[in-house]
């Protein structure tokens, strides 16, 4: 069962001192398969304006896809970094997928401070922003995966930084290099977006 095989990973990933790199790694797929199916069923509503909550997406597998009563309190931070990843991959993949159908065409730039991201209004600017950001993870890794989970993870500086295991300050600062980093690159302001009220665990 997925839940018990998400969990498996969380227990054994949350009674280790130090961060383990291959829980993180095995969990991105099993958080992506449930990021997507849930995607696919909120994309289903609407198909001339389609916006994807992504704070709602990920703390709503996270109810779905662990069992609290097993996991530690430590191993949601792991989760909470796979679950960024995982809905990065699942905005790119959708943008992509809108991007070939349009081909571009009649795309409108919404701000990235908004808690949702409009895929269909959106899909070439999430398309350079993860090759930038891929750049800028070769040079920065830390303030890039920062810059992931709190724009394609929508999680909020808290749970940014519990995911990353960080001080909130670094965060912070992260935050601000990869955000000026990468308005050099595209040429304008990339802004982290605010998770929605109500979705904190």
């Amino acid at each position: 069962m997925l839940r018990d095989r998400v969990t498996s990973v969380l227990v054994e990933a949350g009674g280790r001192d130090e961060p383990d790199r291959l829980a993180l790694d095995r969990l991105v797929p099993l958080v992506y398969q449930e990021l997507r199916r849930q995607a696919r069923r909120q994309l289903s509503g609407d198909h001339h304006r389609i916006t994807l909550d992504t704070t709602g997406l990920v703390h709503e597998a996270y109810i779905k896809l662990v069992d609290a009563a097993r996991a530690p309190l430590k191993s949601r931070a792991y989760f909470f970094a796979a679950a960024a990843r995982a809905m990065r991959q699942v905005l790119i993949d959708a943008a992509r997928r809108r991007n070939r159908d349009k081909r571009g065409g009649g795309l409108t730039a919404l701000p990235l401070e908004e808690g949702s991201v409009g895929v269909d209004a959106m899909a070439e600017e999430l398309l350079f922003l993860d090759e930038a950001l891929s750049r800028l993870a070769v040079s920065h890794p830390r303030p890039a995966r920062v810059l992931e989970c709190r724009y394609f993870g929508g999680l909020s500086v808290d749970e940014t930084a519990g995911a990353l295991e960080l001080a909130t300050r670094t965060v912070n600062r992260d935050q601000a290099f990869a955000q000026a980093w990468l308005q050099r690159e595209l040429g304008s302001p990339v802004t982290a977006a605010r998770p929605e009220p109500g979705h904190n665990l």
